[in-house]
């Protein structure tokens, strides 16, 4: 038979902490508390089973009605009080409780029992007829807006008026006689807005309130919020039905919010707030004043004393800072939660470390402790949360941090400004890669189009910029007036806005943001993180620069060196331009022999920062009209030169270019000619890659320095194009190496980003050193999603639970999971010691990270923003895979 309720304190406890999946989390600890001999008021707590149940057949069934009546018959028993009663009746809290603390996310009630019986009881028990009438005027206004859905601001309205009326300014100083009014006029407000009076019956009102607090799992708020901290909405929430203690009940009385230590700063010190004659809500709903929990001591010295021990017990015992609620009844101190506080990520560092050293949790606990999102936030600006922000437009959070600057709308602009000393916002309908200067000096970025691993994304990242995509709610102007237009608002070249990339919102004006801060406490539990991990930490970096921010943040080496990245410097873009041009193999060496010494000072500075960490190197992947003008601004060129009177072969050269660069278009470029494809139609492009790297290689070697180059095809489908790629690489490189006379080692390995090749990897591991996963690739080609399009459906996907979210921003793991999972297994069938990465963005994302430990992948490659969170994530995976 399942058991739905589960008695707490009083001597009848039956659960205790680790039971939360089943009493949520304050049920839980509230049992647990019990179990200390902590001062708890009685009750019990009705399982999350029983929500699930009551959410999924649409109610209550009789035989859990019948043992919550049971467990109320308990209580009545436990506290000699009975439900209703005219004489001494037994009031109830009625409380969420799901397994993880989601904060003001679900609904209280609070007095319940009382009616126009009970509280004359009430009155008479306690001698107090206002205290009464306050918890009677309290429960009516708490549980209409909660349980009957009446505006709560009604009963406010009310309460104000009778206030004014009395000539009073605290809700402390209304007398019995308006607080009878208030009662009355609450009543009618019930009657007319419901068309029932006011429910009477206590055993009614606690029914009706358990199915408001079980329903209000679904409500909105809760649904975000599930949303927000990927909690399963499956999970359903505990009730906890609690004897009520009084905080009104006059100056020896009071309640208040503490924890064990700052939660802002991680300092061991007692840390809160409490009101005296007063009631939870009071503290919540900010209507008074709270006082700073030290002065506590001098109002009710013997509560504040028994409060802290009780705090210090609380701590110590579940080896974590407390979050406390706490209510005093005419001096006598009772609990009413506990739970693992919320901190920031500073804090959250401290506290991890300063428990550690006070030897409260061991090392691995300790980087239990503090969360990718903590890791995140240290590492990026943010918005001052002291200031009121107001959102002017949303799109996607695509690389975190905030950013604030006035608008532009080209690179050329974007530089010219910051030449200038402005900050700048660079706002596009999307990006590519010519815009790389743009967005290199640019505070941030925000698109119009593209998803999480776009251009703007993946660039966004890799430089550790703010950045926003996909932000379909404003409008670029079409004309050139340099202006763009959102909810009825014209945003106009030069006019300041901020950017968050953590929550992806645009804000109109000048947001305050407070720097990153890399604590001494994060290095250390960074460095105890790496002592756990099994799992390798490489960064993608196509520049020096980002190469060494990666080895300060911890990089062990490259994952992903993109080479066309180089291309479009200023000094290169023509000669690249006048290659893809090129009509002949003859023309297009002539070109690329330009390109070379380029391309081998790229890789010499790279392999040179890298200090004899692997770097792999990718060859030319995107299709060659990335690296081409539009036809637009070509046809738009041609006409300005016509206006001039420019020569005919001047007007035939740009003619000749249009048609070559219609010629070069293609319906879907990223199936279409790109990748490996490239090398194999064009060899002397691949193999002046290759020849660039042997040669930066060789000369570093002559200079004492330690390289390992791993050069990577990408793009492979089938066995034979990496043969035969790799055979010009071996070729060229054994050519060079007998050139300089120097013979170095290097690897040569594949991407396996085409579903073909994770399916075929055993043949194509026979050829392959190493594999590296391109999941941005992966799962467009496994999806048949276009990466760049997705943001106009995905949002609808996840909100539709179609998809549990966004694939390029957390790895499929039932999909493309199980191509890796395949890939994995094949290509090791043929060479047990394959060592296998990843490299996409996922590389950086907890739960892909977690994934590639999963299935056995050697290392992850990420953004080298992204580095800490793979150490520490990793960590967490090995230390999880112990327990």
């Amino acid at each position: 038979m399942v058991k739905y309720t589960y008695m707490f304190g009083a001597g009848l406890t039956e659960g205790k902490s680790d039971m939360q999946n089943l009493l949520g989390g304050k049920g839980a600890n509230l049992a647990e508390m019990a179990n200390l001999n902590i001062p708890v008021p009685p009750g019990f707590s009705i399982t999350t089973e029983a929500c699930t149940h009551y959410l999924t057949s649409k109610g209550l069934t009789d035989e859990m009605q019948k043992e919550i009546l049971a467990a109320v018959d308990k209580l009545e028993k436990a506290t000699g009080k009975k439900l209703g009663d005219d004489s001494d009746p037994l009031l109830v809290s009625v409380r969420s409780g799901a397994r993880i603390s989601m904060p003001g996310m679900m609904d209280t009630v609070l007095n319940l029992g009382l009616n126009d019986a009970s509280v004359e009881g009430l009155s008479s028990k306690t001698e107090n007829p206002r205290f009464a009438y306050d918890c009677y005027r309290r429960f009516i206004s708490m549980f209409s807006d909660v349980v009957l859905g009446i505006d709560f601001h009604k009963f406010e309205k009310v309460l104000e008026a009778q206030k004014k009326k009395s000539g009073i300014e605290s809700d402390t100083n209304l007398s019995v006689s308006d607080l009878k009014e208030i009662i009355a006029v609450s009543k009618k407000i019930v009657s007319d807005e419901k068309g029932f009076d006011f429910p009477q019956d206590p055993e009614k009102q606690l029914f009706l309130a358990i199915n408001a607090v079980f329903d209000s799992w679904n409500s909105q708020r809760a649904i975000t919020y599930r949303k927000i901290n990927n909690i399963p909405g499956d999970w359903g929430t505990a009730v906890s039905v609690q004897s009520m203690v009084y905080g009104n009940m006059g100056d020896t009385s009071g309640t208040g919010v503490a924890f064990t230590r700052n939660p802002s700063t991680g300092e061991d010190k007692f840390f809160g707030e409490y009101l005296i004659n007063a009631q939870g809500e009071d503290v919540v709903a900010g209507i008074r004043t709270p006082a700073e929990i030290s002065t506590l001591e001098a109002q009710i010295p013997d509560a504040y004393k028994q409060l802290v021990d009780i705090c210090e017990t609380l701590e110590k015992h579940f080896k974590d800072m407390q979050d406390i609620e706490f209510t005093i009844e005419e001096g006598s101190l009772y609990m009413l939660q506990t739970r693992s506080g919320k901190r920031t990520a500073r804090s959250a560092a401290k506290i991890a470390v300063d428990m550690f050293e006070e030897g409260l949790i061991d090392k691995k606990a300790a980087v239990m402790r503090v969360t990718p999102a903590q890791i995140d936030q240290l590492l990026h600006p943010m918005i001052d949360p002291k200031c009121e922000q107001k959102s002017i437009a949303k799109g996607l959070p695509a690389s975190p941090g905030a950013a604030v600057g006035k608008v532009v709308f080209t690179s050329e602009d974007a530089e010219k400004m910051v030449e200038m000393g402005e900050k700048v916002i660079l706002v596009r309908t999307e990006t590519s890669p010519e815009d790389i200067g743009g967005m290199y000096v640019a505070e941030g970025v925000l698109t119009v189009r593209g998803g999480m691993t776009s251009h703007a994304a993946v660039v966004g990242r890799g430089m550790g910029k703010p950045c926003v995509v996909g932000c379909g709610d404003i409008t670029i102007s079409e004309s050139d007036d340099k202006k763009f237009y959102v909810g009825g608002l014209t945003i106009c070249e030069h006019d300041y806005i901020t950017i968050d990339g953590s929550t992806g919102s645009v804000i109109l004006g000048q947001m305050p943001l407070i720097p990153p801060e890399i604590s001494e406490d994060i290095g250390v539990l960074l460095n105890w993180a790496d002592e756990f991990r099994k799992l390798g930490v490489r960064t993608n970096a196509d520049t020096p620069e980002d190469a060494q921010k990666a080895l300060e943040l911890g990089a062990e080496g490259i994952g992903l060196c993109r080479t066309e990245h180089m291309f479009f410097e200023e000094d290169r873009i023509p000669v690249v331009r006048d290659m893809i041009l090129s009509e002949t193999k003859e023309e297009r060496e002539a070109c690329l022999e330009k390109l070379l010494p380029m391309q081998r000072k790229d890789f010499t500075r790279i392999l040179r920062v890298m200090q004899g960490k692997p770097v792999t190197i990718r060859y030319l992947d995107p299709p060659l009209h990335e690296f081409l003008p539009k036809v637009y601004e070509l046809k738009e060129n041609l006409e300005e030169l016509k206006k001039n009177g420019a020569s005919k072969e001047e007007l035939a050269k740009v003619e000749k270019t249009i048609d070559r660069v219609v010629n070069l278009h293609e319906l879907n470029p990223m199936l279409g000619h790109r990748g490996c494809r490239i090398g194999i139609t064009y060899p002397e492009i691949y193999n002046m890659q290759t020849r660039a790297i042997i040669e930066a290689a060789c000369s570093l070697h002559k200079d004492g320095t330690v390289v390992k180059p791993e050069l990577m095809i990408p793009l492979v489908g089938h066995v034979r194009e990496l043969e035969i790629t790799k055979k010009d690489v071996i070729e060229t490189a054994k050519k060079v190496m007998e050139e300089c006379g120097v013979e170095i080692e290097y690897t040569v390995g594949t991407m396996i980003e085409l579903p073909r090749a994770a399916m075929t990897a055993d043949q194509i591991a026979k050829e392959a050193e190493f594999f590296s996963f391109g999941t941005n690739d992966l799962t467009q080609t496994t999806f048949g999603f276009s990466r760049d399009d997705v943001a106009k459906f995905i949002p609808l996907y996840v909100e539709q639970n179609i998809l549990p979210e966004d694939p390029f921003v957390a790895i499929d793991q039932e999909g493309v999971g199980e191509l890796m999972r395949i890939g994995v297994e094949k290509g090791r069938s043929q060479k047990p010691d394959l060592k296998i990465g990843i490299c996409g963005e996922h590389g950086g994302e907890p739960s892909s990270i977690r994934f590639a430990y999963s299935i056995g992948l050697d290392y992850v490659s990420c953004s080298p923003y992204r580095i800490p969170i793979a150490r520490l994530v990793a960590a967490q995976a090995s230390i999880e895979e112990e327990k």
